[in-house]
């Protein structure tokens, strides 16, 4: 049964009618199911049977500076299309203030386009927000995961290199950090590499923050699904 504002959307919105068939998920299982009955804000179904449930690749957790909204908002919506588990705001020093003081009132929005690139790519859960945390707090807390912090520094090696030097135990279990526009602060890099993150470089080009997210988590996708 679907409730709600979900059931309003595919009931007014999508037009939902009574026989047609979509995949429904509880965060934990996909089944096929049939739409038996339309309401004003209730739709139920009849399960009709198990489908295989594509978990991802890599377990990723994502440290994301905040930057402009349109391009923070672009990232997440990639980010979660790529598979990340769980996105973490970052204040860092070289994020605007102003976008940092109004972080809290996008999160309704920023979850909104986290379910809707969910439902989009056909993910079985929803990536978790976390709350806009400092740098320095952020690194400290990751588990067991290879560490990364994405740098522009001229002698920061390859992506490639530091994921040829991790171990096998490690290799599908990330914690990515991606900067704000202007790059980390030097006090930034020393806490990271203070948390046991590793430098690594996208290569010669600098990219934007949005552009590093997608370029990252597809390699380290591409990289846990090798056997």
């Amino acid at each position: 049964m679907l409730e709600g504002d979900a059931a309003h959307h595919l009931g007014h919105v999508l037009r939902g009618q009574t026989g047609q068939l979509y995949e429904l998920s509880d965060g934990i299982a996909v089944w096929l199911g049939r739409i038996e009955s339309v309401s004003r804000n209730r739709i139920e179904f009849a399960l009709l049977e198990a489908l295989p449930a594509t978990q991802p690749a890599a377990d990723i957790t994502l440290f994301l500076a905040i930057t402009k909204f349109d391009a923070f908002e672009w990232a997440l919506e990639k980010a979660t299309e790529l598979g990340v588990l769980k996105i973490v705001p970052l204040a860092a020093a070289r994020s605007e203030k102003s976008l940092v003081s109004a972080a809290a009132k996008r999160s309704e929005r920023w979850r909104k386009i986290l379910l809707e690139s969910s439902q989009q790519s056909r993910r079985l859960c929803i990536p978790e927000l976390a709350e806009t945390i400092k740098p320095a707090a952020a690194f400290s807390d990751c588990g067991e995961r290879l560490r990364i912090v994405f740098s522009e520094r001229p002698d920061a090696p390859a992506l490639k290199r530091v994921l040829e030097g991790a171990s096998a135990a490690r290799a599908r279990a990330f914690a990515v950090a991606v900067g704000p526009e202007g790059g980390w602060t030097d006090y930034e890099l020393i806490a990271a590499r203070e948390a046991g993150y590793i430098e690594a470089s996208l290569g010669p080009l600098i990219l934007r923050a949005e552009t590093a997210v997608s370029a990252a988590l597809a390699v380290l996708n591409f990289w846990s699904s090798v056997d």
